[in-house]
């Protein structure tokens, strides 16, 4: 009977034994995400680290298909198919009639074999932007044309399988990389999807790249076709939208992803999937990942807004980013590409990091993978400048105030100012460095040699009888300072020690 007892109490034992054991294999293979795809739990995110804060600068470029033609802009596929247009987009029609023939006959996705790419060097592309100062780079990943910059499963129509044959993206990532720059890829294709199908009065919509009309490819539902032009249920676009997104971030780890706008357009579910995934492969690859977003298409306390060829009018309470062009046209390479002057480009950036504001810096290269001398010329003037001014850029914070002065601020197309606003050594900004022991006095141009300059309304409390030293940066030229009634005089060195972009003074305190 003992042994009877015994025995059915090994067996319960073994029997309990196994069931805990099963359980906790279990959970075990079961991950617990840190963010879960609810805005709640999305806003815990830090959407101001360190790495972004003190970047100040990033680039990318619009390259792809549309590059061929080099004409009107990088929305010549949706032009191409628009015939009587009489503003935007004027004059496409009759260019590709001209020059490659009737759209039905020779649509966007004929111009992929032409798009080879052959000269496209990862490696110089990477050194270019470092150089010129970049702290992150990437490509536009996908633009409204529906065509993937990357190796991709997805999507048919990628730079890997057609066209160029390399992967575009991932091969610039890993040039990146090895620079220690961080990564950035922006999605456009929110737009792609044919939303007018069965809207004959509006097949030319604007929530559409494409225009739908039965005598053309934009109307293709070929199983392969239809990914390129968006003819696909919607349902199945939104989940293809998410997929593709969620490729990149697996495949390519970026630092940011980047939404261009009609990410509206998008349901709200597959937002908050998209966002959590790329938090939660932040945590995963142990980095701080961040999603940029314009409008108002994701809740500011999640995402980073983006403001579009403009920035913020006063000094914002978040840090932001802007995009802005380095022409003066296309955001793609066009021919005859008229471009800005550095000097113009560089004070508005610094206007931008005076708001707690990164600029995002678009170049344009040529379809064969070349990027411009002119487009070059000025990067390279604003690596010299930001490279002599370092200090006041990099790692920096902003102060009380962002500065003052005379320009006439314009009105932006897209939200707050505009990007190309022209300033002078009579209008002031400010940076400061992290523990506020120094403050940087940016002059946007060269002030008038040994001439006073009056800094005011920049002291809290008696920090301005603490002051210990004035110089000017790039060349430690000690400047010469009197206070009178809390404003600080500085008189300036001779004309040949101080710069004519802008003049950076560096004020020390006790």
């Amino acid at each position: 009977m003992k042994n009877f007892k015994l025995i059915a109490f090994l067996i319960v034992t073994m029997l309990f034994g196994c069931k805990s054991e099963k359980k906790e294999a279990v959970t075990s293979d079961v991950a617990i995400e840190k963010y879960q795809p609810n805005w709640e739990s999305l806003a815990t995110n830090n959407k101001e680290p360190d790495w972004f804060l003190d970047s100040k600068l990033g680039i990318y470029f619009h390259w792809g298909p549309y590059s061929v033609p080099a004409f009107g802009s990088e929305w010549y596929p949706r032009w191409m198919y628009v015939e009587n247009r009489e503003k935007w987009g004027k004059g496409t029609f009759q260019y590709h009639e001209k020059n490659f023939g009737h759209p039905s006959k020779f649509n966007y996705h004929d111009f992929i074999p032409m798009f080879k790419a052959e000269k496209f060097d990862a490696a110089d592309w990477a050194t270019l932007f470092e150089s010129a100062g970049a702290k992150f780079a990437g490509p536009v990943a996908q633009h409204h044309d529906g065509f993937a910059m990357w190796a991709s499963k997805v999507n048919p129509w990628n730079a890997k399988d057609m066209g160029p044959k390399k992967d575009i993206l991932g091969d610039l990532y890993e040039e990146l990389k090895k620079r220690n720059l961080k990564t950035i890829a922006t999605f456009h294709h929110a737009r792609t999807l044919q939303r007018y199908t069965k809207d004959t009065v509006n097949w030319g919509g604007n929530a559409s790249h494409y225009p739908y009309n039965p005598e053309y490819a934009t109307s293709s539902t070929d199983p392969k076709l239809k990914y390129l032009y968006g003819n696909l249920e919607e349902e199945e676009f939104n989940q293809y939208w998410l997929d593709e997104v969620t490729e990149v971030v697996d495949n390519y780890q970026p630092d940011i992803i980047w939404f261009d706008s009609w990410l509206d357009k998008i349901p709200e579910n597959y937002l908050k999937k998209m966002v959590a995934h790329q938090f939660n492969a932040g945590v995963k690859n142990n980095k701080e990942n961040l999603v940029a977003y314009k409008q108002k298409d994701i809740p500011r306390n999640v995402g980073v807004l983006d403001i579009e060829q403009g920035g913020m009018k006063e000094m914002s309470p978040d840090y932001w980013l802007t995009d802005i062009t380095i022409s003066d046209g296309s955001w793609c390479f066009t021919n005859g590409l008229k471009y800005k002057d550095g000097p113009l480009l560089i004070r508005n950036m610094i206007d931008v990091w005076s708001k707690k504001g990164i600029v995002l810096l678009n170049v344009s290269p040529r379809a064969d993978g070349v990027i411009p001398d002119e487009q070059r010329a000025i990067l390279a003037e604003i690596g010299n400048w930001t490279k002599t001014h370092a200090e006041a850029i990099y790692g920096t914070r902003t102060h009380d105030i962002y500065g003052y002065g005379v320009a006439k601020i314009e009105k932006g197309h897209f939200g707050g100012q505009s990007a190309t606003i022209k300033y002078s050594e009579s209008d002031i900004r400010f940076t400061t460095s992290k523990d506020k022991k120094t403050l940087y006095i940016f002059c946007l141009g060269k002030p008038k040699a040994n001439s006073k300059i009056e800094i005011k309304h920049i002291f809290p409390n008696n920090a301005i009888k603490q002051i210990k030293k004035v110089a000017l940066v790039g060349n430690g030229t000690n400047v010469k300072r009197n206070i009178k009634n809390k404003v600080l005089e500085l008189t300036t060195p001779d004309a040949n020690l101080m710069n004519d972009i802008a003049t950076v003074f560096k004020v020390e305190f006790e």
